[in-house]
């Protein structure tokens, strides 16, 4: 959001450009940019995120959310040398969309020196996205949207991703705004309970399943996207031809005409539930993870869901 002409509040030299409505702070965009920089500092401290000899395998698809946190973790990670960082993206397979994210993501890997590890669907389940999509709708299973249907791939993959790399650490780039859609998401499908597991850092439930963490979880999404512009930071722009389907786009939309108007309102519901989530776990009592009866990997059913979904694909066929 435009200053217009202000000074900028940090330094009180140079001429703001950003206006935080929910702070009232005006800043500068060398001032902007060290905010970001110091605020995943400090939500990475607040959580206890990162060790200093973690191998943190950054979760980069090429948009502004991952692309930015990749160029923030790794600015971090110079101060902590016995750290590593290596990027993983997870190429699903969907035609005329993930082609430019792989390359934005492998030339940022490229300039920042990251090792760039990449894993497709294709290579894991035997079909890129677009075909199993295609299947399940041929199967006439309308109830499950494109959406869920990659989220449930995608975790999997990703955290297969991140053991093939050598990784204890996933840093994913899900931002406030991201956090906030997920909690009225759990809400509305009537999961509250999964409000215990959604966060910061996700616990350590199985040997298999690689922890979590989100820096970007306190930043909301519009300061990724400015982050990435001040730094001329190059990022994929065009959304998923998937996306239109989500219920999430809805979410979004409700959360940003509320934040228009009542400024804070995203921080307001993230720490909320932040203050609630103690007494929903001791709600919770759903047995710990197993290991799938399929696979093999992590889940908390006898099958784990991605391979629920590959069986229901070739029954279509």
């Amino acid at each position: 959001m435009a200053a217009n002409g202000a000074v900028c509040n940090v330094c009180n030299r140079r001429e703001a450009f950003f206006f935080r409505p929910y702070s009232g702070a005006k800043l500068c965009r060398k001032c902007f940019a060290q905010s970001v920089e110091d605020k995943t500092r400090a939500t990475i401290a607040k959580y206890n995120m990162l060790d200093f000899n973690d191998r943190v395998a950054v979760a980069v698809s090429g948009g502004k959310d991952s692309i930015s946190l990749l160029h923030v973790l790794a600015k971090l990670e110079k101060s902590f040398p016995k750290a590593s960082l290596v990027a993983v993206t997870i190429d699903e397979g969907i035609k005329g969309y993930r082609d430019e994210a792989l390359k934005i993501a492998a030339e940022n890997c490229e300039k920042l020196g990251v090792e760039h590890s990449i894993v497709s669907f294709k290579e894991l389940y035997g079909y890129p996205f677009d075909e199993i999509v295609e299947r399940l709708r041929q199967k006439g299973e309308e109830k499950l949207t494109s959406c869920a249907c990659c989220g449930v791939l995608r975790r999997k993959a990703l955290n297969l991703a991140a053991r093939k790399v050598g990784a204890n650490k996933i840093a994913t780039g899900h931002t406030l705004d991201d956090e906030i859609q997920t909690i009225l998401l759990n809400i509305f499908h009537g999961d509250v309970l999964r409000l215990a597991k959604e966060k910061p850092v996700t616990d350590e439930a199985h040997p298999k399943l690689v922890q979590k963490i989100k820096p970007f979880c306190e930043i909301p999404e519009k300061e990724t996207a400015m982050y990435a512009y001040v730094k001329k930071i190059k990022f994929q722009s065009s959304p998923c031809p998937y996306a239109s389907e989500a219920l999430r786009n809805d979410v979004r939309a409700m959360l940003d005409r509320i934040e228009e108007k009542h400024a804070g309102t995203k921080f307001t519901i993230f720490k909320s539930v932040e203050r609630i989530r103690s007494a929903l776990e001791t709600l919770d009592r759903r047995e710990g993870m197993n290991e799938c009866i399929e696979c093999g990997e992590p889940t908390s059913e006898k099958m784990c869901r991605t391979c629920q979904l590959l069986k229901q694909m070739k029954r279509s066929r």
